[in-house]
């Protein structure tokens, strides 16, 4: 058979490749998120500078929390602390994880999104910035003392005692509002990292991430920074953000492996999936 009369050949099908784990969607531009974000921290901050000079106001707001708190009959947050001051090592482990975790630990929760799970990066992106934007609505309307400005609490200031602190005198500190206690950002940027974390990856282990808002939790409370009214609220408005922003369907968790054999394209493609959302061979 001659040249002409041959058929011409096919291609080899290609090989299914492995689904983007971000869902296919682009990466947001870098700078662009940069700047998005330092703008964001920069309107925050002034913004609770505005509520600063209430402190009349957010010392009686204070007194009714605590009131309420103990209509509501939850617990007294002196047990947690009690429990802290037991030794002074532990004391300043708590005052250091508060002082210290906070942001670096978010920080590093939008980088990772950022560079591994870019659809998951817009997402929680967008709900940390309108829980924020709500707690700083609150912060505005409601200006609040923290616990351990009420001597009815009988509650100590740990930080201050046994160090480290991150607040100076309010009279005198320019740098933050400590009558903006209320909702605790402490716990709900916990929170959602914690939740970001368990959605965005697949292994076992991955519930373990809960334990950091509840090391938050214990650590805000039992140093006298927050009531326990704080962090309710805050998870309150993690809840609505979450309700209101959902994950974009490509960026949920891939079907199950198919089990039937003649579909190894198919499963090669979920495994290779599966493979990039565990960082584990299968």
């Amino acid at each position: 058979m001659n040249a002409r009369s041959e058929p011409p050949s096919e291609p080899p099908p290609a090989r299914p490749g492995p689904p983007s784990a971000s869902g296919m969607s682009a990466r947001p531009p870098l700078l662009r998120e940069l700047l998005l974000t330092v703008g964001l921290f920069l309107v925050y901050k002034f913004g609770r500078r505005l509520a600063t000079g209430h402190s009349e106001a957010a010392l009686r707001n204070g007194h009714d929390v605590w009131e309420l708190e103990r209509a509501l009959h939850l617990p007294g947050e002196g047990g947690v602390q009690s429990l802290l001051l037991h030794g002074d090592s532990l004391v300043h482990l708590a005052n250091t994880y508060y002082a210290v975790v906070h942001f670096p630990a978010t920080g590093a929760f939008l980088i990772w999104l950022f560079l591994r799970r870019p659809v998951h990066y817009v997402w929680a992106r967008g709900v940390l910035a309108a829980v924020t934007a709500a707690a700083l609505v609150l912060h505005l309307a409601f200006p609040l003392a923290p616990p351990r400005m009420l001597a009815a609490t009988g509650l100590v200031d740990t930080a201050r005692v046994y160090g480290p602190s991150v607040y100076g005198p309010p009279q005198t500190d320019t740098l933050s509002n400590q009558f903006a206690a209320m909702p605790s950002l402490h716990f709900g940027w916990a929170l959602m990292v914690a939740v970001g974390l368990v959605v965005a990856t697949r292994s076992r282990w991955r519930w373990l991430w809960l334990l950091h808002p509840l090391l938050t939790l214990l650590v805000i409370v039992g140093t006298a920074n927050h009531f326990w009214l704080d962090a309710i609220v805050a998870a309150a408005l993690l809840g609505a953000a979450l309700a209101a922003l959902r994950l974009p369907h490509q960026a949920r968790r891939p079907p199950a492996m198919p089990t039937q054999r003649g579909k190894k394209g198919t499963a090669d493609g979920v495994r290779a999936v599966d493979e990039e959302l565990t960082g584990m061979p299968r």
